[in-house]
């Protein structure tokens, strides 16, 4: 682009090329023009750039400008207001988006009131709450569209059903047995529809693709909240400086929160301090074999309540006259009622034992609170665990050995499992957390408002998951049943959260094993349910009276009575030729396990590089402030040196007056 100035080059002023006055104006337009010409061209940031830059006073270059802007929109197809008015249209468009996805988002405000008033550790609690009320809604989703909806509508398998007493709601039973809501309230029948739907198929694939579904998010959350928590927030910027620095909850507005934050931002850092003080300061033998000694009894007495809790339900749940008398009397109310002493007895257990976990814990007097929650949440695990694994292993190996339709049966175990479970909830937040707020705010004033216990009720969670996960096979209903009593807890943890509790002091510690929640989500509660749910599809001899496998070997034969059917058309030979050649033989499993293996070995070496590279740089980082520090040093050392050369000293000096022969040479020349 040529010079931007309406004067003419070489400086000359027009006049003195003999030019008249309305020849000088115009060169002057023409000059004029052609730089509008030049500006429109340009870009809307550029040409505002070089209209600020040009040589003219202010009232020139705004009259400047609003010629290239008329000449701007005289070259568009479009009027400017109908441009604004879609523009504006547009705009408002999207913060109507905005605004109604703010609404549609389930909780949205409730969350952000709990994350400002209590911090985002509480907040980690509804959040994973929120996230497994997804899981329970997208399974509900699948399993009413593509088993419930299809078996109503065109194949109902209801023989008798018995008229409504009431106790079916804790039971499960009765009413409840002969309809959609177990896997006896299901057949195997090809609907005559076009295309045809095949019921073994689509309940098989249902729950099939819902546990793939629910397998990927959870690695997929588990290496994201890893990468998180654990990568990011290794090494220096862990340390006492970052958490005094850069660690405040801004989105805390709330006067007493703050305070609470205050508290919990000194107690980490004496935390951090503590630490780094035992890792200087060693034990001596006497106390090192105390305190093992101590720590090995509290694990023996932990692992002693964990085995005769477990050996307590398993007598109890193949007790005959307890677990079966039902199942031969359906008439019997009695006999009904008594199928609610096992889920009474493993809840209580569940509410019960946790405490004398935390009195044990006290006895070992941890020093690190990180360790000691650690240990807590490992010995609540294996207890829950050993309690769900004696309870499959009854209902895998015995109950289909004595129950005709021993599917619903377990379906109906699992529904009193998850029903007393949410009512024992109920009762800790009442008796737990309610009662504790009068004592300690009334009696006991010592005592002080109790705190809200992130671990526990976390653990809680996943207990409840893992039974509907189990059940999900044997119940497809089953998350209608967690849907509601995860909506139900929601809003009464938030209510005796705002009035009994107060957030833990120890909030950043347990923050900082979220990813650690998902992991126990995971392993061993998916990857158990997912064993037990295989292990029934692949082994299991299938009810001969109910269900929609009935007549077959195991469940899993109705894939190769599937591809059976398509080996004739020749247009399907291909997805026959992959299950018989494909997917059922061993070497395909055995190169992708393989290729797993090695994908898994590169990445675990790129992050070993990564790790170092990580190292080296902070010691890179560390190396050049000890460059600065030297150099300041050595700087500080030379200033001082300098000082000292031209400080004040006293001297003699020559008193004698000296004359210059050649004075006149110093004078002006002018003078």
């Amino acid at each position: 682009m040529r010079r931007m100035s309406v004067f003419p080059q070489h400086g000359r002023a027009l006049g003195n090329l003999g030019l008249s006055a309305n020849e000088i104006q115009q060169e002057v337009e023409n000059k004029t023009s052609e730089l509008v010409s030049d500006l429109v061209n340009l870009s809307a940031r550029a040409r505002f750039q070089a209209i600020r830059s040009l040589p003219m006073a202010f009232d020139e270059r705004k009259r400047m400008r609003n010629r290239v802007n008329s000449v701007k929109h005289s070259k568009t197809i479009i009027p400017a207001n109908c441009r604004q008015q879609v523009s504006r249209s547009f705009r408002r468009f999207r913060a109507g988006l905005a605004s109604a996805h703010r609404y549609l988002t389930i909780w949205h405000d409730t969350l952000k009131d709990i994350g400002g008033r209590f911090g985002t550790s509480v907040l980690s609690y509804f959040l994973f709450l929120k996230w497994l009320l997804k899981f329970n809604l997208f399974s509900l989703i699948i399993n009413f569209c593509f088993i419930t909806i299809p078996q109503i509508v065109h194949a109902p398998n209801i023989s008798s059903v018995t008229g409504f007493r009431g106790l079916e709601l804790l039971t499960g039973v009765g009413h409840f047995n002969q309809t959609v809501l177990y896997y006896g309230g299901y057949n195997g029948e090809v609907i005559a529809s076009k295309p045809v739907y095949n019921m073994q198929l689509a309940y098989f694939f249902t729950i099939a693709a819902y546990l793939v579904l629910c397998g990927v998010s959870l690695i997929y959350s588990m290496s994201r909240s890893f990468q998180k928590n654990f990568v990011l927030e290794t090494g220096p910027v862990s340390g006492g400086a970052w958490r005094l620095l850069c660690s405040w909850d801004f989105s805390v507005v709330n006067e007493k929160a703050i305070q609470y934050n205050k508290n919990n931002l000194a107690v980490q850092l004496k935390e951090s301090l503590s630490e780094r003080l035992q890792e200087k300061d060693k034990m001596s033998l006497s106390d090192r074999i105390k305190h093992l000694s101590l720590n090995i009894l509290a694990w023996l007495i932990s692992l002693g309540l964990a085995v005769g809790c477990s050996a307590g339900i398993y007598f109890l749940g193949t007790d005959q006259e307890l677990a079966f008398s039902f199942n031969h009397n359906p008439n019997d109310l009695t006999a009904e009622a008594s199928t609610l002493l096992l889920p009474v007895v493993v809840s209580l257990i569940n509410l019960i034992v946790p405490l004398l976990y935390s009195l044990i814990s006290k006895m070992e007097s941890y020093s690190n609170p990180r360790a000691k929650i650690y240990i807590i949440i490992v010995r609540n695990i294996v207890l829950k665990m050993s309690i769900l694994g004696i309870l499959c292993s009854y209902w895998l190996n015995i109950v289909p050995e004595k129950v005709s339709c021993w599917e619903s049966f377990v379906g109906q175990s699992v529904y009193r499992l998850l029903i007393f479970d949410f009512i024992f909830c109920l009762f800790g937040i009442f008796y737990g957390e309610f009662l504790l707020n009068v004592i300690g705010t009334t009696c006991i004033q010592s005592l002080g408002v109790p705190e809200f216990d992130i671990a526990r009720n976390v653990l809680d969670l996943i207990y409840a998951q893992t039974l509907a996960w189990i059940g999900i096979y044997f119940s497809p209903l089953l998350p209608v049943i967690q849907v509601l009593k995860l909506f139900i807890i929601f809003y009464l943890k938030k209510i005796s959260l705002s009035m009994n509790c107060q957030p833990p002091k120890h909030s950043g510690r347990a923050a900082q094993i979220q990813t650690v929640f998902i992991a126990l989500l995971f392993f061993p509660s998916f990857v158990g349910a997912l064993s037990m749910v295989s292990f029934t599809v692949w082994s299991l001899k299938p009810s001969d009276e109910c269900g929609p496998f009935q007549g077959l070997d195991t469940p899993f034969h109705t894939i190769f009575n599937w591809t059976a059917s398509i080996q004739g058309p020749p247009e399907t030979n291909w997805v026959w030729w992959i299950f018989e050649n494909v997917l059922r033989s061993e070497l395909f499993y055995y190169l992708i396990s393989l290729i797993i293996l090695v994908i898994t070995y590169f990445l675990w070496q790129i992050t070993q590089g990564r790790k170092q590279l990580i190292k080296i740089l902070r010691q890179q980082i560390v190396n050049e402030g000890k460059d600065k520090a030297f150099l300041l040093n050595k700087m500080q050392n030379l200033q001082k040196q300098r000082r000292e050369s031209v400080s004040y000293s006293p001297q003699d000096y020559d008193q004698t007056p000296h004359f210059n022969p050649n004075w006149m040479n110093t004078l002006p020349l002018d003078m």
